[in-house]
């Protein structure tokens, strides 16, 4: 399976890690606390809006709200969490990896990259439009994107690198001593892309994102979201995702993959 099982695969299985790291790729990958956090919640928000209506900022902002307020305690930081409880919320500035976790449904409704570009930075505005939040979206929308369409790992790296201006000549075995927790798109979504581009398979990707020692649900969630559109999830994997969700999340699930995958 392709799609945007890849972020919430690497959510649910980054779960537990968030604020329990390791330092280690050797874990279990569903032990028994997983669950989805604010990662798929808004995944699958942007996946509804893509559904609902794409090119409609009030409808992107009320299925933000609505999908948040229902899932209120699923985990998202202190400004967003304030942006929800406002009758008509505005941007924060907000440079936070928010909003390169919940784009990979961008990726995949798009039919060209400026397209898929576009979707992006609006996915992102509407709450964080800083410069580095934006970029953080449309870097890991790009990567999404070109892996879906057959790029080589080599044509992403180059492309994120020149564009966005990323430092992915690392590994994640240099970066892993050193790494600790990090909100930022700046100081996560680059090591999360090089876990991607690290990992052997989607497996692997998910196991290099978590054993950073980082913010680990989103980390995994952003490589996951991208390996998902190199490789083909395993089904064991998916199955085990797909079966933390609950009828409302697993419903938006269904039907993005029906229109659009």
């Amino acid at each position: 399976m392709k799609g945007i099982i890849g972020a919430i695969a690497g959510d649910i299985i980054g779960s537990t890690r968030e604020h329990n790291t390791i330092k280690t790729k050797d874990f279990e990958l569903f032990p028994l606390m997983s669950t989805f956090t604010d990662d798929t919640v808004m995944t699958l928000a942007i996946a509804q809006w893509l559904c609902d209506n794409m090119s409609s900022k009030e409808v992107l902002i009320n299925n933000l709200k609505h999908f948040g307020n229902r899932y209120i305690n699923a985990g998202y930081g202190r400004s967003f969490y304030h942006w929800l409880g406002q009758e008509s919320p505005e941007p924060y500035g907000s440079w936070a990896n928010g909003s390169a976790m919940r784009v990979s449904p961008c990726a995949w409704v798009a039919e060209s990259l400026e397209e898929a570009q576009k979707l992006a930075e609006l996915s992102a505005i509407v709450t964080h439009n800083h410069p580095e939040g934006v970029k953080g979206a449309l870097a890991t929308c790009d990567a999404i994107y070109l892996a879906r369409i057959g790029a080589s790992k080599d044509e992403i790296r180059d492309h994120i690198e020149l564009r966005y201006d990323y430092d992915l000549s690392r590994t994640v075995d240099e970066i892993r001593p050193v790494y600790s927790f990090d909100v930022s798109c700046a100081g996560s979504v680059p090591e999360s892309i090089i876990c991607f581009l690290d990992g052997d398979d989607f497996e692997d990707t998910i196991r290099n994102a978590v054993s950073l020692g980082g913010d680990a649900d989103t980390q995994a969630a952003i490589a996951g979201s991208i390996a998902s559109a190199y490789w083909e999830v395993p089904e064991n994997i998916a199955d085990e995702a797909i079966a933390h969700l609950d009828d409302f999340l697993l419903n938006t699930f269904i039907d993005f993959e029906d229109k659009f995958l």
